[in-house]
């Protein structure tokens, strides 16, 4: 993670004010010895107090300017950390809604809630340990070892030395530590996932009275990642124990090399003091960025998977080409469109051209798999074509993460999102200054005036997670009020009624069918009675458009509908 820190904003620059303010924190450290020596060897000699006044002050000075110094750099690189760590969170979550459902269900709901709640608090801790203490151990050592070089060559050999030697066992325990880390943010991220999980499906494990054995399951995961919390530990405990007594080790390697040499005459007392006084200094840096390191891996491991999620491919940027409102005249036109969700694999859609003018209700019907969903994920700005051309108005774009465009969309997936509100805003999320009026008739019209009725505060109960839990229909009709509320031209719908049972889903269609007058509605479904409502049908196979034309022209062509349909149907197709 160290080089892929400069990546950061603002890093360079914290990086050299760190430096600065560490170069003269060093030059303190140096003077604070010399002058701490200078006073002991003066009264050692028997000489008076006050002729030490003056160096006193010059140590108390060094002293406070150190410590000053430190506090400067830990405020410093404090802000900064709170200052990127909110940045990093907001570029992630543009990220996420700039790349559309796909990555993050690919990226997994509980690891993405993980890595934006706790990961960028670790990431903060990280930085605020790590960046002083980093750029303390790059340069202090150096100072102190070129000054002790200058009092005595030997000395300065021994702390060459070990220096070394005890950065070799640090690595050794690092690379130990950051496979136990690596897996104890994997653990992590299965409980976080599982804990998402499990909360969601509460009322079903009830139901189908499995909730006593989910929590063996849970048990069983919290304990893996309990084994793994103390396999770092120990690591990290073992590296204390080695930092302390390998430094210790080799101070006393220096003390007893000065020792035999001023007992034979060839040192005097103020040098051999000094380097004395520097010697734990020099290893210093070291021992607190040892100290730290397996405090601040999983920060490190989240900053860097945070930093990939910000990294990943974005749409092209094709100008600032402005989109009319969709009306009768407008034309979409998709030409030899081919979409990749990894590169080298096998495409999802291969080479689809189609074309729609004005308010139609556009059936795209297939086999699982057959590329539908990836197709209204292109119609919505989702996804980007690697190959082909989309054209509005006659002008010719690459996708449609238009502003423009998706200004005018309504999209009703199978599972609609109930956020934790009320019912109120959660009906007017693309309306959110409608007025009582068009509240209540939309909640008319999308059949949802009995929920309201029983809900003891009406429109202003809290519903989602963590207040009232809502049924698959009940979902879908929130969803169809917010799309009468929002009156927008176009309609996109991916299985809007998969999950839903015979007599709900009819109710439903009825509501629907309403809702489609006067738009360009886009249908992705496997139910076929949804298909003679439409004005045209797409039939997707392996990602391309085998068959298309009205219901009875299929149904009268014999193909790859038709079959569907009669598997669908039976003898009544």
């Amino acid at each position: 993670m160290k080089k892929e820190l400069l990546a950061f904003e603002g890093m360079k620059r914290i990086l050299a004010l760190l430096f600065g303010f560490t170069v003269v924190q060093g030059v303190s450290i140096i003077l604070q010895a010399k002058w701490l020596a200078e006073m002991v060897t003066h009264l050692f000699q028997q000489k008076a107090f006050h002729e030490v006044y003056e160096t006193l002050f010059l140590f108390i000075g060094a002293f406070l300017m150190r410590h000053f110094l430190q506090h400067v750099k830990q405020k410093m690189v404090y802000e900064y950390s709170v200052k990127l760590g909110a940045h990093l969170r907001k570029e992630v979550l543009d990220a996420l809604f700039h790349l559309g459902p796909k990555v993050a269900r690919r990226l997994g709901t509980g690891n993405a809630v993980t890595l934006l709640q706790e990961g960028v608090s670790q990431f903060k801790q990280y930085l605020s340990l790590f960046l002083p203490k980093m750029v303390n151990m790059a340069i202090i050592p150096a100072m102190v070892w070129l000054y002790v070089l200058l009092l005595d060559r030997t000395s300065a050999v021994i702390l060459m030395v070990t220096l070394p030697l005890l950065v070799i066992f640090m690595i050794l325990l690092g690379l130990a530590a950051k496979k136990k880390a690596d897996k104890q943010w994997k653990v992590y991220r299965v409980l976080a996932n599982h804990f998402v999980d499990s909360l969601r499906g509460l009322e079903t494990l009830k139901y189908l009275g499995r909730s006593q054995a989910h929590t063996q399951n849970i048990q069983s995961v919290s304990e893996r990642y309990r084994k793994a919390t103390m396999g770092t530990l120990k690591i990290a405990f073992l590296s204390s124990f080695a930092l302390d007594f390998f430094t210790m080790l080799s101070v006393a390697t220096v003390a007893v090399f000065l020792g035999l040499r001023l007992v034979d005459g060839e040192m005097t007392l103020w040098p051999a003091l000094t380097i004395l006084i520097l010697a734990p200094e020099y290893f210093l840096p070291v021992r607190e960025i040892g100290a730290d390191y397996h405090a601040t891996l999983n920060g490190q491991e989240a900053g860097r998977k945070l930093k990939e999620i910000v990294d990943l491919p974005r749409f092209r940027e094709e100008g600032t080409c402005k989109l009319e409102r969709w009306n009768h005249q407008q034309e979409l036109q998709l030409n030899g469109i081919t979409v990749r969700h990894e590169e080298g694999g096998p495409p999802s859609l291969k080479g689809v051209t189609l074309s729609v003018k004005g308010f139609q209700k556009i059936g795209i019907v297939g086999e699982s798999g057959a590329g539908k969903s990836t197709l209204i994920d292109v119609m919505g700005g989702f996804v980007q074509a690697q190959e082909g051309t989309i054209q509005i108005g006659g002008q010719e774009m690459t996708h449609l993460q238009k502003k423009d465009w998706q200004s005018q969309l309504l999209y009703i997936p199978q599972h609609p999102y109930v956020f934790h509100d009320t019912l109120w805003n959660n009906l007017t999320f693309y309306q959110p200054h409608a007025t009582a009026e068009e509240v209540r008739t939309a909640v008319e019209k999308a059949g949802l005036g009995e929920l309201v009725q029983r809900l003891p505060n009406g429109l202003h109960e809290k519903i989602g997670e963590g207040g009232r839990a809502l049924s698959g229909g009940e979902a879908q009709r929130v969803a169809l009020a917010r799309a009468f509320l929002g009156k927008r031209p176009i309609l996109l719908l991916d299985e809007p009624t998969a999950h839903l049972d015979v007599e709900t889903e009819l109710d439903i269609k009825e509501k629907m069918l309403e809702l489609f007058c006067g738009k360009l509605v886009f249908l992705a479904t496997h139910r076929l009675h949804w298909m003679p409502h439409m004005d045209h049908i797409y039939f997707l196979k392996d990602g391309e458009i085998v068959e298309e034309g009205t219901h009875q022209q299929l149904m009268e062509r014999k193909g790859h509908y038709y079959q569907m349909a009669k598997a669908h149907w039976g003898d009544q197709a």
